[in-house]
């Protein structure tokens, strides 16, 4: 069964084609790399996909439904969790617990429910002596690992993550690699940290001149 497809995904920035034709689907449990050159266009694949940026042409499903309007999109980005390239850009709340608690919040859960997601994503990176810290106090690595945290209370069935090594240290590194190998879940990585492809040893895709294909 597939999570998400997309089909012949078309974006134009004037007259370049940042995406031309895009092509590709997620299935249950699968996990796969998007590698390509720094402005080859993995941000505005994803952010397209998510439904940031218009497309000028294509098509984007969910579990086999066609996302249309931002009815569609708003249930794309509760199943599929989206990790922005930028911290900055997903973070805004003051303390770490307050940001692990807005999305499942916003999700309409008990008290009790927001608690237990907040704990279990704090453990899955070991990061529970962060919980009362200022995001504004957080290094670079801890806000990209905050981050993914942030994401996880959401329990989405996917995942998709955007350069999500940049700024880490050599543990949290390692830690990442050992949670995105034994996570469950369907996962995107959009990355061109050759060690971070190398470490995780999956299939990859390649984006270039807009077209995306996969490497032998």
């Amino acid at each position: 069964m597939e999570v998400l497809r997309v089909e012949e995904l078309t974006v134009r920035r004037g007259k370049r084609k940042v995406l031309d034709g895009v092509t590709f689907s997620l299935r249950v449990g699968e996990k796969f790399i998007i590698a390509g050159d720094n402005g080859a266009g993995k941000t505005t694949l994803i952010e397209t996909v998510m439904g940031f940026i218009p497309a000028e042409g294509g098509r984007i499903y969910l579990k086999g439904r066609e996302v249309r309007n931002e009815e569609d999109f708003y249930a794309l980005r509760t199943t599929v969790g989206y990790v922005f390239q930028n911290p900055d850009d997903q973070l805004f709340s003051l303390t770490v617990e307050e940001e692990l608690a807005f999305a499942p919040l916003n999700l309409k859960l008990s008290r009790e429910e927001v608690e237990r997601r907040i704990d279990r994503a704090l453990k899955a990176f070991s990061i529970e002596h962060l919980r009362e810290k200022t995001i504004h106090s957080l290094s670079g690595g801890e806000k990209r690992i905050v981050s993914i945290a942030c994401v996880l209370t959401m329990e989405p069935e996917a995942l998709i993550l955007d350069e999500p090594t940049t700024g880490l240290d050599r543990k949290r590194f390692k830690r990442l690699v050992e949670f995105l190998k034994e996570t469950d879940k369907s996962v995107i990585v959009v990355t061109h940290d050759v060690e971070l492809i190398k470490s995780l040893g999956w299939k990859v895709y390649r984006l270039e001149n807009g077209k995306l294909f996969l490497l032998p």
